[in-house]
């Protein structure tokens, strides 16, 4: 159980436990509420306190971070590994492969699922809340957390300048210009359940791109979501001509070329929501991706 604590400074003197709790370490109401409802759920100089408890300069504040009810029990630990690049108590940031889905499918338990990986490596007791997803065949950083209160932390993060994604996409022919933003609303194609469409009403969706290498046929691609919109990144590329190579839903599938869209999640800039360590991983072009290039 993650544990956190907090010496009441002179500028809290006289709050409410519930205060410095939502103003300092960022719980949310309900939180707090449940907190207060599980005894040692927050002890104040050693015993347990209300939520409407007023607080002194010096006091000791413990609360109960991670999650007590134990994880789903239908998640079967997959037998396929992940490479993890950083982990502490709070939370792990692992490199996805292609093939895998980031979240756990009870109607296809047995395929391969970033929780089931994550289980089969820490076993079925360590709970994992996914932060930012990746389609199925996407690769590369993505952030799990250890308990549900990181999990809300780095969540109200994830769109902000605090929480910063940078992807490599590889792109048939080349964008011109070579560097711009589209700017294209997003949403759902009612002909599919699964594709999404560039629609007047859609969400506002916005993409930064910026050309890297380039050759005959293909070009890699830096590119910077300002927003987070399903599958934006490849339907940006398609509404501009250069979907993505390998793209089956948006652009032509072509298993010869490159089995999977050519997308990997490259660079990851966040601020931890514990300790405000500010943590920056990179995670080379996988290799198929790589030899794409190479041809």
């Amino acid at each position: 159980m993650q544990i956190l604590t907090l010496t009441v400074s002179p500028s809290d003197d006289g709050k409410t436990v519930r205060g410095v709790l939502r103003e300092k370490l960022g719980f949310s109401y309900h939180a707090v509420a449940s907190l207060t409802r599980t005894e040692g759920g927050i002890l104040l100089n050693g015993r347990r306190a209300y939520a409407s408890a007023a607080v002194r300069a010096g006091d000791a504040l413990q609360v109960e971070a991670g999650d007590r009810r134990p994880p789903k029990s239908d998640i079967l630990p997959c037998g396929t590994p992940v490479e993890i690049l950083f982990q502490d108590e709070w939370l792990v940031i692992i490199n996805k492969p292609a093939g895998m889905a980031s979240l756990f499918s009870r109607s296809h338990p047995d395929k391969p699922s970033v929780p089931g990986a994550l289980a089969f490596q820490y076993g079925p007791d360590v709970p994992f809340h996914i932060v930012n997803r990746l389609d199925k065949g996407t690769t590369g950083l993505m952030v799990a957390a250890k308990c549900g209160y990181v999990h809300h932390l780095l969540m109200e993060q994830l769109h902000s300048p605090d929480f910063f994604r940078e992807y490599r996409g590889i792109c048939l022919g080349c964008p011109q210009p070579e560097r711009g933003t589209i700017d294209l609303p997003i949403g759902r194609d009612e002909r599919s359940i699964v594709a999404r469409m560039i629609r007047p009403d859609g969400a506002p969706s916005v993409t930064h791109y910026e050309v890297l290498e380039k050759g005959a046929r293909l070009s890699l691609l830096r590119l910077l979501p300002e927003t987070g919109r399903t599958h934006q990144l490849r339907l940006h590329m398609a509404a501009v001509g250069h979907p993505l190579a390998g793209d089956w839903l948006y652009g032509t599938e072509n298993p010869a070329l490159i089995a999977r869209p050519a997308l990997h999640s490259f660079r990851l800039v966040l601020r931890h929501p514990v300790t405000g360590e500010r943590l920056e991983l990179t995670a080379p072009l996988p290799e198929d991706m790589a030899r794409l290039m190479q041809r």
